[in-house]
């Protein structure tokens, strides 16, 4: 008897247990789904979109270049006899600055001027005869093919020797010397570099919002990094019709005050483009961190009763850390700026400052 209602004390022991555990678990299960519940909201930060008098002048930082530059090449092959310049040297239109030793020319030019006095010879000699009847109509007019052909030697042969004394075709300076007297240089071989720098050019590159604005001929201020303190005066001479790999567009901008050659090709330089004071007014922006991805996304989280749905925008210029905002949203919306990579569209969303 006793054994038996050990047994019965035992398992209601076993029961008791079973339901507190089944207990426990319903509890804990109930507590962990308050929690997700309170922990689905993804916490993120927010900007408000707002309209603001925004600065729409701008910089480009870039780097002089000369006015020209011209790598110098030997047209004909030979052996350099005299170099006359020097690196640093100036230099002016028509300068000599080498010569090519030209013997193998000279015997060409006179065995092309020998063949045209031969070809002279012999048509007026068909010429004659034609008029007795000597010769035909068919051999004047070989002869006369001849004479023409061996005339365009005799030239070609002439302007290979006047190719052998290099001269310059630009007025500027000698920046690099590639050869020396007794050197043999083919045709093609690079001989000098020649610069101008008697004016310089800032190249940069601008946006496609910012460009629209900009006309070849405005007047722009130009700093160099060397010079913080003086400002140079620059006109705009060159905007590329086309944009290049990186969707900018180059431009050129021609110094007009370099005293004293202060400002070197090479130097690093910025342009500060003024606008007109009539383009100047209050924008609707939005932060550009806002941008799901990039601001060429155009996409927006909104926030709206601790949801945020994603949205499709229209924008335009950027200033700094501001995006300029076309279409797709109002003033005084508020827009998700920290937080979009844990987003999806229409998430529950907590905000935290």
């Amino acid at each position: 008897m006793k054994k038996i209602t050990y047994i019965v004390i035992g398992l209601a022991l076993v029961g008791l247990s079973v339901f507190t555990l089944i207990n426990n678990k319903k509890k804990n299960a109930a507590e962990t789904a308050i929690v997700a519940e309170k922990n689905s909201a993804v916490s993120v930060r927010i900007d408000t979109v707002t309209t603001e008098d925004v600065d729409l002048n701008f910089v480009a930082n870039g780097n002089f270049i000369p006015s020209q530059e011209l790598n110098f090449s030997a047209e004909n092959a030979g052996r350099v006899s005299s170099v006359l310049v020097e690196e640093g040297s100036t230099v002016r239109i028509g300068q000599t600055l080498a010569i090519i030793k030209g013997d193998k020319l000279n015997v060409d030019v006179q065995n092309t001027n020998a063949g045209y006095q031969t070809a002279l010879a012999d048509l007026q000699r068909f010429e004659n005869a034609y008029l007795t009847g000597g010769v035909t109509k068919q051999q004047v007019d070989n002869a006369k093919l001849n004479l023409s052909n061996a005339k365009a030697r005799m030239q070609q042969a002439k302007i290979a020797i006047g190719d052998a004394t290099i001269k310059s075709s630009i007025n500027g300076i000698v920046n690099k010397k590639f050869i020396e007297p007794g050197s043999v240089v083919s045709a093609g071989t690079q001989l000098f570099e020649l610069v101008n720098v008697s004016k310089l050019k800032l190249k940069v590159t601008v946006s496609e919002s910012q460009i629209a604005n900009l006309k070849i001929g405005s007047t722009v201020n130009v700093k160099a990094s060397v010079y913080p303190d003086k400002d140079f005066s620059g006109k705009i001479t060159f905007i590329a019709p086309k944009a290049d790999a990186s969707l900018n567009f180059p431009i050129e901008i021609e110094i007009a005050n370099n005293p004293n050659n202060e400002i070197k090709a090479g130097m690093y330089g910025t342009a500060t483009f003024s606008a007109a004071k009539s383009n100047q007014g209050a924008i609707k922006t939005v932060s550009r961190s806002a941008f799901v991805g990039s601001v060429s996304s155009n996409q927006i989280f909104v926030v709206k009763d601790s949801i945020a749905t994603l949205k499709k925008i229209v924008a335009g210029r950027i200033f700094g850390d501001r995006v300029e905002v076309l279409d797709g949203l109002d003033n005084g919306d508020i827009v998700v700026i920290s937080g979009q990579i844990n987003l999806t569209d229409t998430a529950k969303v907590n905000v935290v400052k």
